[in-house]
C-alpha cells in the first residue's frame, strides 16, 4: 500500500514539474504571478538557478536569448546574473506567459529584459546579437526543434552558444524522451556540434552546443 502511495505521488509531482516548467508550445493557464512564484520554489531546487549559470559561465554583461520562457522562471536568474550590462531576449509563443514576465519586471523593478513573441519556427531575436541561447524543458516540446535551430544560428554571436536543459532519460524519469545519441544526431541535422554534456541535475542533462561554422 506504502508503495503504492509512493509511486503516485512520485508521478503526480513528476507530471507537475513537466508541465509547470514547460513552455508555451503546450500553452499554459498560467494563472496569478503569485501562484505561478509559488509553484518555482520546488522546481528551482531541481534545476538550482545559480549552479546551472556557474556551469555554463553566464557573465555579467553577457547577451542571452531564452527560448520559451514561459512566465520567466529562469529569465529573472539570467537577468540578475548579466546584469544592468547585459540583456536577455524572453522568446514565448504565449502572449500570457509574456505578460507575465512583464509583471515580474514591474515588481521587481527590472530593466534588461524585453520580450519577444515568436512562432513555432522562429525565435525572433535580433541578427547576430546572442553570446548564448538558453532553453530549460524547452526542446523536446517543439515543433519543429531543427527548424528552429537552424533559424537560430543566425541570432548567435560569432562563438555564441546554445544551452539545453531536458530531461535524462536514463536517470528513471523521463524514460520516454530522446537520449543523448538521439539528440546529438538531431544537432548535428541543425548545424550544431556538441561540446559539453554535464550530469549534476537530478533528473535532467545540461547540453552546451555551438554551431559547427564556429
Amino acid at each position: 500500500m506504502i508503495k503504492n502511495i509512493s509511486y503516485f505521488l512520485l508521478l503526480a509531482v513528476t507530471v507537475l514539474f513537466f508541465m509547470s516548467s514547460s513552455p508555451s508550445f503546450v500553452q499554459e493557464d498560467w494563472g496569478s504571478l503569485k501562484d505561478v512564484e509559488k509553484n518555482e520554489v520546488g522546481l528551482n531546487r531541481l534545476q538550482p538557478p545559480d549552479k546551472v549559470m556557474d556551469a555554463i559561465g553566464l557573465k555579467s554583461g553577457m547577451v542571452v536569448g531564452e527560448i520559451g520562457a514561459g512566465a520567466g522562471r529562469y529569465t529573472v536568474h539570467l537577468a540578475a546574473r548579466v546584469g544592468d550590462s547585459g540583456k536577455v531576449f524572453a522568446n514565448d509563443i504565449d502572449e500570457k506567459g509574456l505578460a507575465l514576465i512583464q509583471e515580474r519586471c514591474r515588481k521587481y523593478k527590472i530593466r534588461n529584459i524585453k520580450t519577444i513573441k515568436g512562432t513555432v519556427d522562429e525565435t525572433g531575436f535580433p541578427e547576430g546579437s546572442l553570446d548564448m541561447a538558453f532553453m530549460v524543458y524547452v526542446y523536446h516540446h517543439l515543433d519543429n526543434p531543427i527548424t528552429l535551430m537552424k533559424n537560430l544560428i543566425p541570432c548567435l554571436k560569432s562563438g555564441g552558444t546554445v544551452t539545453i536543459i531536458t530531461g535524462d532519460p536514463d536517470k528513471g524519469v523521463w524514460r520516454s524522451l530522446p537520449r543523448k545519441e538521439e539528440l546529438k544526431k538531431q544537432f548535428e541535422k541543425a548545424g550544431y556540434e556538441l561540446v559539453r554534456i554535464e550530469t549534476f541535475l537530478p533528473r535532467d542533462y545540461l547540453l552546451i552546443l555551438k554551431p559547427k561554422s564556429d
